[in-house]
């Protein structure tokens, strides 16, 4: 195991939550940690599918609030607070030391066109925070709503058929927001009104992940579903440029897909974490990278701090 000196890695796992960097520990073994999200010196974390726990300043954790039911499924700080995503395609707020529901996410329009392949409802997959107080929301299979007004109001942006697995807003530059989707990348540069899919030099289009590492988009692709010749690429956002395969120091290919929350990036450091216990890390924006663990029970999510 090599060790990153940089920056704080967590690794959310079956079985605990692992961390490298200035401390080395497991905390919470015995529990399924399936979100992480990070707020000024304050890391959260979605606990078995029901609780919200957040970090100490001592490095221990506590239990903040729960549902009993539906499932929660992600969470990201916004500028209208702690937001919370759920099973059934519902939207929680953290008010102090319960979870409220955002009524206004109910009466999105085309909310009854949601669906997913199997049969069961939709999902709220992931949360991503822009600038300027916009909220964006992703729900599987549902496309992207977005909020202007933080949370009062949504309406959608996004063709709920792209399939869409992430949704990530720049952090600094207003209007410019990623998917990735089962069709490729969706770039938008207008806040959502409109949606282009980049896929050029990719081996197949098929995308959960997507990060950002500076000037460098990262994303995981495959050729389906199941996994199959599931790679990294990066490429400069802001050029016009194809994907470049993520080559040096990775597999030639992984197991399986490397699903939303297990691609993370803060600067040029990017973690990947995969389902059978493998975690590489990057310091060059994704352009060569070392293991910095295996022997993991199965990785639910990474995050840097």
């Amino acid at each position: 195991m090599s060790r990153s000196s940089r920056s704080q890695v967590l690794v959310g796992t079956a079985d605990g939550l692992h961390e490298w960097g200035a401390h080395e520990r497991s905390q919470l073994v015995g529990r399924e940690i399936t979100a992480l999200a990070r707020e000024g010196g304050t890391w959260w974390a979605i606990v078995e599918n029901q609780t919200l726990w957040r970090s100490r300043r001592d490095g221990s954790w506590g239990e903040v609030a729960g549902l009993a039911d539906p499932q929660v499924t992600c969470l990201s700080p916004t500028a209208s607070g702690l937001l919370v995503g759920t099973a059934g395609a519902h939207l929680f707020r953290l008010d102090e030391a319960k979870l409220v529901p955002v009524e206004s996410f109910e009466e999105v329009e085309g909310r009854s066109t949601w669906y997913t392949p199997w049969g069961e409802p939709p999902d709220t997959r992931s949360i991503s925070d822009g600038p300027a107080g916009t909220i964006y929301v992703n729900v599987h299979v549902g496309g992207v709503v977005r909020s202007t007004d933080r949370g009062r109001s949504w309406r959608p942006t996004l063709d709920i058929h792209a399939d869409v697995h992430q949704v990530l807003a720049h952090p600094e530059m207003p209007g410019l927001v990623f998917v990735a989707a089962a069709v490729g990348l969706g770039i938008s540069d207008d806040a959502g009104d409109s949606w282009r899919f980049e896929t050029e030099h990719l081996h197949g289009v098929y995308m959960r992940a997507v990060t950002l590492a500076g000037d460098t988009i990262l994303v995981s692709a495959s050729t389906g579903p199941r996994g199959r010749h599931a790679a990294l690429y990066w490429r400069r956002f802001a050029r016009d440029e194809p994907f470049e395969r993520c080559r040096q120091g990775l597999p030639e290919w992984f197991r399986g897909n490397i699903d939303t929350y297990c691609l993370a990036a803060s600067g040029p450091v990017v973690v990947v974490g995969t389902h059978d216990g493998v975690v590489f890390h990057s310091m060059d924006q994704g352009r060569s990278w070392e293991m910095l663990a295996k022997g993991l029970p199965p990785i639910q999510c990474v995050a840097i701090g």
